[in-house]
């Protein structure tokens, strides 16, 4: 990655950690394919193999980070003349590598076969409800994730859970968390309340979908909606899977969607959520592709992607005007489809027991009940055993549902913890709030957005988002990123006053 200012011969330290890296990018790129394959078309009786191709997989990619070549090779490279992307990179080349050091290779591939066999089976017990089945597998999963997190924890010196959140959100904490989420929980139930309130006045007059939706169809249209999002089939695909993703690498990514047979907007919803990641991913830096400066800084930043695109813009009267023609033509014309009764009802605020179908209000208090379930069973004070027990009483608390017995629909929903993929949850309302200050910034630098939209005109919409954050990649850290898109730091005040806009406007 050379540039006018540093010459590879100036650089031989720093050019021979990014051909490590490089090396790095493609097995990553064949290792999300596998993942990809493992989730949409595998084969059930494959299910040993793929773990055990995919923990050896792993192992090579940790023997790559860990060699003892790269310390002095970092070591030397801070001494060369790099120009600032360069020093970004070697700055998360560094952060990378003592990630891996802290971990030994046998972990890494025990990690490898625990979470891979547990995803694997995890889907066809969840839909049976299996929750005894499910933990069989899990407790493993558990073990593994509170192993590195005691490891990280010593490596960095942060708490354990801390630890966990770092690799996905470099430098927040629980410390920081903790006031984020004890301020939502202060107006977000009330909002909740209120909204639904405002909505119940007109509640008679609201026309409901009326299925069923072919499958096929609805597959065909969540192609077209995202052509629309200017998603590039070209470098990507979209297919179906138990759980919706996003995966792959920017000249290969690979996005999957899930459908209800009786509600069309879920799988809609879901198409634009995930072709917001895909978005992102396929216009990363491509000078710095294949190196650690051209990822997204933070999953609260990627999360921003696809929330700016599912909560800001999918729900946007403007944007849903445009999905009225495409639905009319996909399923034949109904009343449900006209626009503001469309609008209507992708902004009904009504509760429930899964977060991926959450309205846009109550879809945070999903997020704080998995950060709170988490984090104590990191800090081994909650055994996976006990999980429902805790999960029952906070979804009772925070979000009134009974879940009791319902394991598929309670802690067996998501993907993220069969996978060993604690410490991510957080950055899903991280994620609501970025979007919301991203697009206060926005029409303060495009006036016109909200009519631009409903023209159908979103160009100008995307190229902000490439200019501000698609293109930033890591150059920046976190707080550095976001004072330069939005002029300040991190505001959950934004994020308050877009859902307070929206759900106690109109009806």
């Amino acid at each position: 990655m050379p540039s006018a200012s540093a010459t590879p011969d100036a650089t031989p330290a720093y050019q021979a950690l990014t051909a490590t890296f490089l090396r790095l990018h493609h097995l990553e790129h064949l290792q999300s394919i596998a993942y990809w394959d493992q989730a949409t078309h595998m084969p059930a009786g494959a299910a040993e193999a793929r773990a055990a191709a995919l923990a050896e997989v792993a192992g090579l990619q940790h023997r790559l980070r860990t060699d003892p070549a790269l310390a002095d090779q970092i070591a030397r490279a801070t001494q060369e003349p790099l120009d600032d992307d360069q020093r970004a990179n070697l700055r998360e080349i560094s952060r990378e590598w003592r990630a891996a050091n802290a971990l030994p290779e046998a972990l890494v591939q025990r990690r490898a076969l625990a979470t891979a066999r547990c995803e694997h089976a995890w889907r066809t017990q969840r839909p049976a409800n299996d929750w005894a089945g499910f933990l069989a597998n899990f407790r493993e999963v558990v073990a593994v994730a509170r192993e590195e997190a005691q490891r990280l924890s010593a490596q960095g010196g942060l708490a354990p859970y801390d630890a966990l959140i770092d690799r996905f959100e470099p430098g927040m904490t629980c410390a920081q968390l903790d006031p984020l989420f004890a301020d939502l929980r202060q107006w977000l139930p009330g909002l909740i309340q209120q909204a639904q309130a405002h909505q119940q006045r007109s509640a008679a007059t609201l026309q409901p979908l009326r299925g069923p939706f072919p499958l096929e169809a609805q597959r065909a249209l969540c192609q077209q909606v995202m052509g629309l999002l200017q998603f590039d089939f070209q470098r990507g695909r979209l297919d179906t899977s138990t759980h919706p993703f996003a995966g792959g690498v920017p000249e290969d990514v690979r996005l999957t969607n899930r459908y209800d047979l009786d509600d069309v907007l879920n799988g809609v919803l879901g198409a634009i959520h995930e072709t917001g990641h895909g978005r992102y991913e396929q216009n990363r830096p491509r000078a710095l592709l294949g190196q650690p400066v051209s990822l997204a800084r933070s999953m609260g930043l990627h999360e921003s992607q696809s929330l700016a695109f599912e909560m800001q813009l999918g729900r946007h009267p403007g944007f849903v005007a445009l999905l009225t023609p495409l639905l009319a033509q996909a399923f034949g014309p109904q009343p449900a489809f006209e626009p503001e009764n469309l609008r209507r009802l992708l902004t009904r605020v009504q509760p429930g027991l899964i977060r991926v179908d959450a309205d846009e209000v109550s879809y945070a208090p999903h997020v704080m009940l998995r950060y709170e379930i988490e984090r104590a069973l990191i800090e081994d004070d909650l055994a996976p055993d006990d999980i429902p027990a805790l999960w029952d009483q906070r979804m009772a608390e925070l979000l009134g549902q009974d879940s009791r017995g319902d394991f598929r629909n309670g802690p067996m929903q998501d993907v993220h913890w069969p996978e060993a993929m604690f410490g991510y949850f957080p950055s899903y309302t991280l994620g609501a709030m970025y979007a919301a200050q991203w697009f206060a910034a926005m029409r303060r630098e495009l006036p016109a957005l909200d009519d631009q939209i409903a023209a159908g005109e979103l160009t100008p919409l995307f190229d902000w988002l490439s200019r501000h954050i698609w293109q930033a990649g890591s150059r920046w850290e976190t707080d550095a990123l976001t004072r330069r898109i939005s002029g300040e730091p991190l505001n959950p005040a934004h994020y308050r006053a877009h859902l307070e806009a929206r759900y106690l406007g109109s009806a």
